[in-house]
């Protein structure tokens, strides 16, 4: 299925949530503390902010800073998270993620965020929203999106067999963990047009959550 805006209805048995950027924006964070910490590091912010969303800090900081030991990323992402987990100033929800999260009650559903749990714990308690009972977030995994050990994860722990599960995502790395996992991506934001999911939202509030037959859920998109 193309990329498109247009009136889609997909059938599937469980959705799988980014955080940042699907759920949450958080962007206003995320520029002050990694434009910093590119400043700390003598590389141009702007350049950085192309690589770092949907990704764990420590990956992002091994493909900019490729000849520092993993040692380091893993240390210097620890005081990041604990950075970004106290700044929440301009935390919100995308338009329409309360109505979305509160339509799946009853029906399976993951976070799944390369965010730790703190941070993914503030920031979705920023933006007024609730965390859903599973929960897929950094300590959960050996590997950082794009890698779709995650969404894999989440899958797993709802017993849905990846194939139908869908996705919601709004990066490249995202994405692409999402594409990897056998599953279908709808693309949430601008960020997200490029990469060329199966559907693309400008928000969440034109997504329309039905429980359907034989314990199937129908997302009406548009």
């Amino acid at each position: 299925m193309p990329a498109t805006a247009t009136p889609t209805v997909l059938t599937c048995r469980a959705l799988l949530l980014d955080m940042d950027g699907t759920l949450v924006n958080s962007d206003a964070v995320v520029d002050r503390v990694w434009r910093r910490w590119a400043g700390r590091h003598g590389l141009d912010g702007d350049e950085v902010m192309k690589v770092i969303h949907g990704r764990q800090g420590h990956a992002s900081m091994a493909l900019l800073l490729p000849d520092r030991p993993m040692e380091e990323n893993l240390a210097e992402n620890e005081r990041m998270l604990a950075e970004e987990t106290a700044d929440t100033e301009g935390v919100v929800e995308v338009p329409g993620a309360g109505a979305f999260l509160a339509s799946l009650a009853g029906l399976p559903h993951a976070l799944v965020t390369s965010a730790d749990l703190g941070l993914a714990t503030a920031r979705m308690t920023a933006a007024g929203l609730a965390l859903p009972e599973v929960r897929v977030t950094a300590e959960s995994v050996g590997a950082s999106k794009p890698d779709p050990e995650g969404f894999l994860k989440g899958a797993a722990e709802l017993g849905i067999d990846p194939a139908d599960c869908v996705v919601f995502e709004d990066s490249g790395a995202g994405i692409a963990a999402g594409r990897s996992a056998g599953m279908r991506v709808v693309g949430v934001g601008p960020r997200a047009v490029v990469h060329e999911p199966d559907v693309v939202v400008p928000d969440l509030t034109g997504v329309r959550v039905e429980a359907g037959a034989d314990g199937t859920v129908l997302l009406r998109i548009g």
